[in-house]
């Protein structure tokens, strides 16, 4: 389900605000093997981030030292803001748990350096 949250946050930065719900919500019908539960869990976790948007990418700025929000790659930004959201307010899952999964998803989504950033940023935030 966190790959299917990632994959619309990614979306989204290709989208206009306007779009938004329009865009998450044909993203979820087109997927076939999900249940109702899991249909209502990414739609509420994926509103939740857009939500707290702004706190999340200031937090992601704060600690990723020199890099701004518009450098970092699109695919970098959507994992950190998904793992960052975890570990800031989703108290259901536990940081280390939110570290690994963000950077098995910038080994998959990233480039050769991605899964080494994410790591080191979401380090840097646990550590805080």
């Amino acid at each position: 389900m966190r790959e299917h949250i990632f994959r619309i946050i990614f979306q989204m930065e290709f989208a206009d605000a306007e779009e938004r719900n329009e865009k998450i919500t044909l993203y979820l019908e087109s997927l076939k093997d999900i249940s109702n539960k899991e249909f209502t869990y990414i739609k509420k976790k994926t509103e939740d981030i857009f939500m707290r948007i702004e706190e999340i990418d200031a937090t992601i700025e704060s600690i990723s030292t020199g890099w701004k929000i518009n450098r970092l790659g699109k695919a970098e930004l959507a994992i950190l803001r998904v793992a960052v959201y975890e570990m800031k307010f989703d108290d259901d899952i536990p940081e280390k748990v939110a570290i690994n999964e963000a950077v098995e998803l910038a080994k998959h989504y990233g480039n050769e350096q991605s899964p080494r950033f994410v790591n080191g940023v979401l380090a840097k935030l646990a550590t805080e």
